[in-house]
Parts: C-alpha cells; sequence; structure tokens
C-alpha cells in the first residue's frame, strides 16, 4: 500500500497532481495520445470556445459573471458591467475567448512538467476568490463543474466527428476525459 501524505496533498500541487494521476490512471500515454491528436484537435478550438461562450450566454447566473473584470484585461472601450448589454463580440468577451484558446493550447502542446502542472492550479485559482488576486471574480464550483461537463461533452463530439479508429478514439476521449478531471480538482481546491 501506498502512503499519501494529506497535508502534503494541499501544499504541493505537482505532488496533488501525481495522486490524482495515478489514481485516475492518467500517464504517459494519455499525455502521448494528446499530443498527438493535437494537430487534429486544433482545429476544433475555436468551435469549442464558441460553443463555451454560447453555453455561458444561455444562463443569466453565467454571464453575469463575464460583466466583471477579468485580471489582465485593459479595455481600450472600457468594461460592459451590465450583463443584459454584454454580447458575445464584446472586447472583453474576446478577451476571454483568447485565454480559453490559449488554455486549450497549453493542453495540447505544452510538456506535463512542474511549470504545466503550477499553469493547471493557476487557472483554478483565478476563478475563485483568493487573497493573491486583483480581481474579485469568483465563480461557483457549481458553474465550473457543468462547465467542465459540458466542455468534455463538446470534446466528445469533436473527438467522434475526427473518425478515427476505434481504439485511438476511446483513447484520445479518455485520456481528455482524465485531463479534465484533473483540472477539476484543481478548481475544487480552492473551494
Amino acid at each position: 500500500m501506498e502512503h499519501i501524505e494529506r497535508e502534503t496533498l494541499y501544499t504541493d500541487p505537482l505532488y496533488r497532481f501525481q495522486y490524482v494521476a495515478k489514481f485516475m490512471g492518467f500517464g504517459d500515454e494519455d499525455v502521448d495520445v494528446i499530443k498527438g491528436a493535437a494537430d487534429l484537435v486544433k482545429p476544433l478550438v475555436p468551435v469549442v470556445v464558441d460553443a463555451v461562450y454560447s453555453k455561458l450566454h444561455q444562463f443569466d447566473i453565467t454571464w453575469s459573471i463575464m460583466a466583471k473584470r477579468h485580471e489582465g484585461f485593459v479595455p481600450k472601450t472600457g468594461v460592459v458591467e451590465n450583463a443584459a448589454e454584454l454580447t458575445e463580440n464584446a472586447e472583453q468577451i474576446k478577451f476571454r475567448k483568447d485565454m480559453l484558446s490559449k488554455y486549450f493550447d497549453r493542453l495540447l502542446t505544452n510538456p506535463y512538467d512542474e511549470r504545466m502542472i503550477k499553469y493547471l492550479e493557476y487557472v483554478a485559482r483565478i476563478h475563485t476568490d483568493t487573497p493573491t488576486k486583483k480581481s474579485k471574480i469568483n465563480v461557483d464550483v457549481i458553474h465550473i463543474n457543468a462547465l467542465l461537463g459540458y466542455v468534455e461533452q463538446v470534446l466528445i463530439g469533436g473527438i467522434k466527428s475526427l473518425n478515427l479508429d476505434r481504439d485511438t478514439e476511446y483513447k484520445a476521449i479518455a485520456a481528455f476525459g482524465k485531463l479534465l478531471w484533473i483540472q477539476m480538482d484543481f478548481f475544487l481546491k480552492f473551494y
């Protein structure tokens, strides 16, 4: 039986990642599958990003979060603070879409080393109200969970549309699914 240090799970992101990845069976083969599918999946990223923001726009509770100023966003024309007036083509939404596109690019191309693990933790932290943040955006965990579930479904549809052989398709769906669960675990750390 392998011993796991409970306290270290909450203080060391790499240790946490290694534990969760090992528990789930996310390993080098999954990373290889993700990287191997990258050239096929990259063209789907704009479609996934647009689908995410269309989904967020369907509900006032999620769209109102988009009306808050995002850390790092320097507007040319000002922030639209009224969710009812905020469109999917607004400057702040384009900024967020760009950030989400960069996130997906990192998932597809970066090595899964300590730097990447810290990035996954950072992504989770910036969506919660922590003392280290400048913005006070705090996305309730229910919305994060629902969104990651939605992203998984969109990714599954996208992967299935690639007409891969059955084994490769299964491995790709499983690898991306595990990765999203690992990301969700980092979100849960901050709630």
